[in-house]
């Protein structure tokens, strides 16, 4: 015998109420998996009667994700070791998933021999709601930013898909420019209409034009049979035209009367056709210094700059780097069947040191060849391209790995304050610093402090 002991029936009384007061479900199994206890929370979360499931299988009982080879209850029984916090989803009775974090543990007689098991495990459906709700805030449609001056276009983004006014979309190479024009068009009523992007800068402009306008037999020696153009296969939809900044002023003529009349003549008609689309152009290049050098038409460009955009280059949304990095590697692992888990800190550092000419193009083109190098685990500095570890970009690493670190720590800092109400004493806490020094982190990384009182806020919650 143990010596352990017994518990007199006020202790067990005791117990009892205990576990149907808290708000964790709790239960007991024994050697043959069945159910010996089920507390209240528990038959609230799964929406099982205590009287149906003593007695059960406990896997009848809970249909979870943790069931079966991956049952943590199972391994703790097997190991004598407990666990603490671990994640998965059950389904209860209703038929919905609900996400769960579980600890287990041995559960002994008065004389310390095991007779089975016990778990408890707590509902995270409204951390899981606020979690998707802050990530609502990062995301629209396929773009994602934690960068204010994103968050600015986020919250346009929109009303002007929902209005058929022409958008105009500036932005360096590589920003993202026709991802945006695709959000946009996905938004938009006319989301179940096509969406066609071309690259003018990439055609001459003969070609180009038959291009957009399409053409009919006989128009030119080789023109066998009519063939639609994009604005003909965008009908009902949306067109793209991308680098319109290049287009020629002869061809610029064409495109004015395209956007002011909605109508346009294929190469060789004989009939102006309808063009029922929705116009969003997008160039690299300065429209109004264009105009001023005559290489743009005025009329033009006042009819394309309606609704303007304007896509930061990635040196400015540093703060991106990490998310967007995560997300290629997400998507890579998909394509290729691999776990890379990502980015080490050193590497991480070098690519937020790094000035991206290319922008979100180049980081991705980097990402996807440090993917194809890097066998499992994370992506290391030897993975990265040659561009960004030579020419003194691994010396610009050490200088600026400061700069790295505090878009990192203001990141941290914000999402810490928006998980607490915008509470500045909780954020502290979850943070594990004092108070003050969340203050002079704030203030030394530009935070601004909210309008929004969090303590007011947390205390209206409760």
């Amino acid at each position: 015998m143990s010596g352990s002991k017994k518990k007199s029936p006020m202790d067990s009384m005791l117990t009892d109420a205990i576990l149907e007061s808290i708000s964790d479900g709790v239960f007991t199994v024994d050697r043959e998996w069945r159910v010996t206890s089920f507390n209240r929370a528990a038959e609230e979360i799964t929406g099982v009667p205590r009287a149906e499931a003593i007695g059960r299988h406990c896997a009848d009982v809970f249909r979870s994700s943790m069931c079966g080879a991956a049952c943590a209850l199972e391994q703790t029984l097997q190991t004598g070791k407990p666990i603490i916090g671990k994640s998965g989803y059950i389904i209860d009775a209703d038929g919905n998933r609900i996400p769960i974090s579980i600890s287990t543990a041995v559960l002994r007689d008065s004389e310390d021999r095991v007779i089975g098991g016990a778990e408890t495990f707590r509902d995270l459906s409204e951390i899981e709601e606020l979690r998707q709700e802050l990530e609502g805030k990062f995301h629209v449609g396929d773009l994602a930013s934690r960068s204010p001056l994103m968050q600015r276009v986020f919250d346009i983004l929109p009303t002007i898909a929902a209005s058929p006014s022409t958008v105009l979309i500036l932005g360096e190479t590589g920003t993202g420019k026709e991802m945006v024009a695709r959000t946009i068009h996905a938004l938009s009523p006319r989301n179940k209409g096509p969406f066609v992007a071309v690259n003018c800068g990439a055609l001459p402009d003969n070609l180009l034009e038959s291009e957009l306008f399409g053409y009919k037999a006989g128009a030119f020696t080789g023109a066998e049979k009519d063939k639609p153009g994009r604005f003909a296969l965008a009908n009902g939809g949306a067109i793209l035209l991308d680098e319109i900044g290049d287009v020629s002023p002869a061809l610029q003529v064409r495109l004015l009367r395209v956007l002011q009349e909605r109508v346009y003549e294929p190469l060789g008609g004989t009939r102006s056709e309808p063009a029922d689309v929705r116009f969003i152009v997008a160039t690299n290049k300065d429209l109004a210094e264009e105009m001023r050098k005559g290489k743009f038409r005025e009329d033009l460009y006042y009819r394309v700059n309606v609704v303007r955009i304007e896509l930061p280059p990635l040196r400015r949304r540093k703060e991106d780097i990490p998310l967007l990095a995560d997300q290629f590697i997400a998507r890579f692992n998909r394509l290729m069947c691999k776990s890379i888990q990502g980015v080490s800190a050193e590497a991480l550092s070098l690519l937020m040191a790094y000035d991206w000419p290319g922008n979100i193009r180049e980081l991705e083109n980097a990402i996807e060849r440090a993917f194809l190098l890097c066998g499992d685990g994370e992506i290391g500095m030897a993975h990265l391209p040659w561009e960004l570890t030579a020419n003194g970009a691994a010396a610009r690493a050490n200088s600026d790995i400061r700069s790295a670190h505090e878009i990192l720590d203001a990141q941290t800092i914000r999402a810490a304050l928006e998980r607490n109400g915008f509470n500045r004493l909780a954020a502290a806490r979850e943070l594990g610093i004092h108070k003050t020094t969340l203050f002079r982190k704030m203030k030394k990384l530009n935070i601004p402090l909210p309008q929004q009182d969090g303590r007011t806020h947390r205390k209206r919650k409760e």
